[in-house]
């Protein structure tokens, strides 16, 4: 029995909350941070085991000519940033990464799509690449932009597990980034989701010019959702040129882990990834960032079209830090393969 299952039986974990004021979220964020860190990774351990780390790939599935004007995002068409233009990958082709994906260790793998939104002829190819991969024992996610309720119901059908749409920053700052769809657009789409019977993954990006009470006002959105994000993502912004925010300045390296901390103690049944942005930190920062309550990561080289760090460096970090590879709970058989696509590995077995 885990740390986790032990606390829950002894009845050690508290309520999960939905009624956040922004001055109680303001205060976590005010707290010295040894206080802060303290108060986060107890109440993490009543949660989760504290030496495991559910580790995700994430592969672009559709590169470029995106027609929204995010300032951060180098697949913008608004922007030159020499991002060569990809169309969407073929089936198989997508499935040959998961496969050294889970070779790799990940036990999830995320495609994201450089769409304002999918259109109705690219939904058989996705939803053949979810039942792919499920077929490989893998979790799924997806990232495709806005979904309509008949979109979300389809991606459900073929049993992608999660759906990441995130809220990026808070409602007051979020115009200063994004003009091209609302923040009532984001919320919408992850109500279909979550109508669907899926996962939602959801959160934000840091270090964008927001203040502290931004970061808070994000938190607290995500938080005060009626169920709250099975995943959250916390992103560093890397500065891509070309981009509005290349020049933005850095951020405090201990402001983004009061992110992460605050984010475990207002979500503390949720796996609060470490996500873009770890290029940037040192082996320090990525200890610090799980003893706040990270429990995810990114593996592999690349997220989308940023750097990551080297797989082989994490699971050497791991090793120092006794940190495990959290292991999937796989519940049932996995379905029939889709016609669409032809296993060569499975007729090598046979």
């Amino acid at each position: 029995m885990s740390v986790a299952d032990l606390n829950s039986a002894a009845g050690q974990a508290p309520a999960v909350r939905h009624d956040w004021t922004r001055a109680e979220v303001q205060a976590l964020f005010d707290l010295p941070f040894n206080d802060l860190l303290f108060r986060a990774q107890t109440l993490h351990r009543q949660y989760f085991d504290p030496n495991e780390v559910q580790v995700s790939t994430l592969l672009s599935i559709k590169t470029g000519a995106c027609p929204e004007d995010c300032k951060y995002c180098p697949q913008s068409t608004r922007y030159d940033t020499g991002l060569e233009v990809e169309k969407l990958m073929e089936v198989e082709k997508v499935l040959e990464q998961a496969r050294a994906a889970k070779s790799s260790g990940a036990t999830r793998f995320c495609m994201g799509a450089a769409w304002r939104s999918p259109k109705n002829r690219d939904m058989p190819y996705v939803t053949a690449m979810v039942r792919g991969v499920k077929e490989l024992g893998l979790e799924s996610c997806m990232t495709l932009g806005m979904l309509t309720d008949e979109q979300a119901q389809e991606l459900a059908e073929a049993g992608l597990d999660y759906y990441n749409h995130n809220l990026d920053t808070s409602p007051e700052y979020y115009g200063e980034i994004i003009t091209t769809r609302t923040y009532q657009d984001r919320l919408e789409t992850l109500d279909h989701v979550r109508k669907a019977g899926m996962k939602v993954c959801s959160g934000g990006i840091v270090g964008m010019g927001e203040n502290a009470g931004d970061r808070a006002g994000l938190l607290q959105q995500l938080a005060n959702m009626p169920q709250h994000p099975e995943s959250v993502p916390i992103n560093m912004l890397v500065r891509v040129e070309g981009t509005p925010l290349a020049d933005e300045a850095d951020l405090d390296p201990f402001d983004f882990i009061r992110t992460i901390a605050v984010a475990r103690i207002m979500m503390p049944a949720s796996h609060v990834r470490l996500s873009a942005g770890r290029e940037e930190m040192n082996e320090q920062m990525h200890a610090l960032a799980y003893f706040a309550g990270a429990n995810s990561i990114f593996y592999g080289e690349k997220l989308l079209t940023t750097p990551n760090p080297q797989a082989n460096k994490d699971m050497e970090l791991f090793g120092r830090l006794g940190i495990r590879p959290e292991q999937r709970q796989v519940d049932a058989e996995p379905a029939s393969p889709d016609p669409r696509f032809y296993d060569a590995a499975a007729g090598a077995r046979a």
